[in-house]
Formats: structure tokens, C-alpha cells, sequence
């Protein structure tokens, strides 16, 4: 089945979310919302939430899951304020326990902050199914990036999140807690076993040199003939000294500190003082 997928772009944090339809009816889930916020004054807004939930509106589209390939570090996740407004089940993979335990201590998060995933709907493993109308999405646990990742193989199309870019951009860092550069070329060569013809949709775009504008889809053929760090049959060693070497040139995204704390509670805020406001904490020299 070929599933209908309309693209929304953040250009503000260069992520890629997506509202994948049934094609032959109105059900539908949304993968890897944005909440935009501005880090210089703590403010949040739903511009592009609103954007999403305006096009389900407009389409009579009906929200089944609100999906997320892996706790994201450098854009917040809209997932409850859609909930609130469309309905849905909030999924993630199951390893997003590790993550809690490890960011759980970076913040100081204390006893009450569950690290049990349950401020999600579904939590994910290797080879679960799940429905969007009748379409069946099968779930590949594909880490490297974070230990939590998943790749979201709906009909012909996966959704990947960060584990893969366009050809010309290639591959995720893989220097967070928890990440490796050896997993994540064994997660790439996992997805690069589905059928040439599979369409690979992508969590970000930073548009690659020469390339004067930003894309997001492509396919397993063109990942597996010309990624730049994966393409043409790259050895693994060659892959994990190249990766290791230019993520070590990398400085943290701008967002990870925010938004590490919202996204491991599934887009949550943490929960507010006594007189009812909410605040982030700045870990020094902790990450």
C-alpha cells in the first residue's frame, strides 16, 4: 500500500514532520511534531502544531497516533498539545527508558519523574505492528543516534527520523549519551534492506552544499548508491572513523538542553512550582 504524506517544514529547526493518510480512508498519524519555541525568552508558541492540525481539520482526517522516532535534541515536541486537539496515541520506542535513566540524573530529576515510559501512550520494540486505518505500520528498532530510535515502515514509505539524511547529507552524529556510530551502521544497513523502490522520508534537512533547496524524500536505492557516508558499499570501519572523527568537530544543537526535558516526558512541561510556573534547568558542564 502507498500511503499518502503531506510534509511540514520547520525551517527554524530544519525538522521535517508528517501527517501519513490512509489512502483509502481518513485515518491518519502525525510523525515528529514541533512545538516552536524561542530559547532567548522561554516562550513557547503552536504555529506549527496549528499548521498540522489545520490541514487534519481541513481534510476531515482522523488522528491516530502522534509518533515519534526518538527523543529529539534540538526541536520540542507538540505531541500533547495535538492530543489535546485532534486525539491520538502518543508512540515511542520502548528503550526510551534508558534515556530517561540517563538525562533522568543529567537534569536531577529526583524519585518523581517516572523512567518507566509511562507519559507515553505505546512504547515500540523490534517487530511490533500497529494500524492506521488499514494501512499496518511495522516498527524497526534502528539505534545509533539515540538508543531509542525506531524507523516507522508504513506501506512503501519508512520514516527514519535523524538515522539517515538525503544522499548528499548522509548520516546522523552519533555522540549523545548512548549513541554509537557502530550501531547506527548496523541500523542503516538494516533499513537499506528493504525494497529498492521504499520510500525514505527524513526528520531533517540542513539543505547539503550545492543544493539550493531543502528535500526530504528519497529512496532505499538512491541512499544505497549515493550516500555520501554510507553509499556504495562503505566498509564499516571506514564508516564509524568518519563518523567518529566529524562528530567530534560538532558542537551541541542550540535547543538540546530544553529540549531533552520536554521530549523525554513526551513533550510535557515540567511539572510547575507552587505559585504554578514552569521552568528549565541549565546543567553545567554536565553534557
Amino acid at each position: 500500500m502507498t500511503p499518502d504524506v503531506k510534509a511540514f517544514f520547520d525551517e527554524a529547526t530544519f525538522t521535517v514532520s508528517y501527517v501519513v493518510r490512509d489512502p483509502n480512508g481518513t485515518s491518519c498519524a502525525i510523525v515528529d511534531s514541533v512545538l516552536d519555541f524561542d530559547h532567548a525568552s522561554g516562550r513557547t508558541d503552536t504555529r506549527s502544531a496549528d499548521a498540522i492540525i489545520d490541514y487534519v481539520n481541513q481534510e476531515g482526517l482522523t488522528v491516530e497516533w502522534i509518533l515519534e522516532t526518538h527523543v529529539h535534541a534540538d526541536h520540542l515536541s507538540a505531541a500533547p498539545y495535538i492530543q489535546q486537539k485532534t486525539g491520538g496515541k502518543i508512540g515511542i520506542g520502548d528503550r526510551i527508558t534508558v534515556v530517561q535513566d540517563t538525562f533522568g540524573k543529567v537534569f536531577n530529576e529526583g524519585t518523581e519523574f517516572q523512567r518507566d515510559g509511562s507519559q507515553f501512550d505505546a512504547l515500540f520494540k523490534e517487530g511490533d505492528s500497529f494500524h492506521i486505518g488499514q494501512m499496518r505500520g511495522e516498527v524497526l528498532h534502528t539505534p545509533g543516534h539515540t538508543p531509542a530510535c525506531l524507523t516507522y515502515v508504513i506501506g512503501d514509505a519508512a520514516f527514519v527520523g535523524d538515522t539517515l539524511f538525503m544522499p548528499d547529507f548522509g548520516t546522523a552524529r552519533c555522540d549523545f549519551p548512548g549513541g554509537s556510530s557502530k550501531t547506527l551502521f548496523e541500523s542503516i544497513r538494516k533499513i537499506l534492506t528493504l525494497p529498492d523502490e521504499t520510500r525514505i522520508f527524513v526528520g531533517h534537512d540542513y539543505k547539503a552544499p550545492g543544493r539550493d533547496d531543502y528535500a526530504w524524500e528519497t529512496t532505499v536505492g538512491e541512499q544505497k548508491a549515493l550516500n555520501i557516508h554510507i553509499g556504495k558499499g562503505r566498509s564499516i570501519e571506514e564508516f564509524v572513523k568518519m563518523r567518529d572523527e566529524r562528530d567530534a568537530t560538532l558542537g551541541m544543537p542550540r535547543l538540546i538542553l530544553p529540549s531533552l526535558q520536554v521530549n523525554m516526558r513526551a513533550g510535557q512541561m515540567p511539572p510547575p512550582d507552587a505559585q504554578g510556573d514552569v521552568f528549565l534547568k541549565l546543567p553545567v558542564n554536565k553534557i
